[in-house]
């Protein structure tokens, strides 16, 4: 992979205040949490160890406090990764008025001009849930419940949560699941139709988000982990520059990726 360390070791305004707040909330939350393994959710051969836990309703900037600490959401639970023999998860975000598009990702929005993007309440429609099982079985075959997706994963009673709907002539063909507060938006899962794969979707998706936080003066947006080695993440190294959490410092790396050199 071809990137450039732009930025290590310092910390912004913001990180500086977030990293303050979180440790005086850290150590009070930390008997609250609970180490659990299971197998690689991502594939790899490592035990996983999800250091996580339940909550209720919290103040939106305690969940962006969380994201800023490198956690993630899953419905009610928020988690960060604690394996003992792997570091491959890197939670990954853009600071999204330093963002530029590449030559491929305008490419990419003037191929998808055709769509039609709306930021919606959440809701478990039968049209979603349809959607979301086409694109469930085509990648994980085994693992293909999208009730359960959105009973345990999209909804939730912890932080504010809407979608982000992708329409062609009035036909759902994407649906993005996103938590958002005055700062941050979190990426927690994006779906498509799988016979629209040609459309680059997953990066079309990303584009749309940041318009959406420059429309409203969004700082950062999360989108999730960066795993060198899953194929199905190497989009987000696309996205430049990017920041990665690397021992509590949020990094950036600007240059060309690996992805659109291979283009030239």
């Amino acid at each position: 992979m071809n990137r450039e360390k732009s930025l290590n070791g310092t910390l912004s305004a913001y990180d500086l205040w977030a990293a303050e707040e979180f440790s005086c909330i850290e150590e009070k939350l930390e008997q609250v949490f609970v180490d659990v393994e299971t197998d690689c959710p991502y594939g790899l051969p490592q035990q996983a160890v999800f250091h996580q836990a339940f909550f209720a309703p919290l103040e939106e900037h305690v969940v962006g406090l969380f994201l800023a600490a490198g956690y993630r959401r899953n419905g009610n639970c928020l988690y960060t990764m604690r394996c003992p023999h792997c570091t491959a998860c890197q939670p990954i975000r853009l600071q999204v008025e330093q963002f530029s598009p590449s030559r491929s990702q305008k490419r990419n929005r003037k191929k998808n001009d055709d769509i039609a993007a709306s930021f919606l309440p959440l809701v478990r429609s039968q049209e979603h849930l349809d959607l979301c099982d086409r694109f469930l079985q085509n990648r994980y075959p085994s693992d293909n419940s999208a009730e359960r997706y959105y009973a345990d994963f999209f909804e939730n009673g912890l932080t504010h949560t809407e979608q982000l709907e992708f329409r062609q002539g009035g036909r759902l063909l994407g649906n993005a699941i996103v938590d958002h507060g005055e700062h941050w938006l979190n990426a927690v899962y994006f779906f498509f139709d799988p016979e629209e794969s040609g459309r680059g979707l997953g990066t079309y998706n990303v584009l749309r988000l940041i318009d959406f936080c420059r429309e409203r003066g969004i700082i950062y947006l999360y989108l999730g982990f960066y795993i060198r080695d899953v194929q199905a993440m190497n989009y987000k190294d696309t996205f430049r520059p990017y920041q990665l959490l690397e021992d509590g410092v949020w990094c950036s790396y600007s240059g060309a990726s690996s992805r659109d050199l291979s283009r030239k």
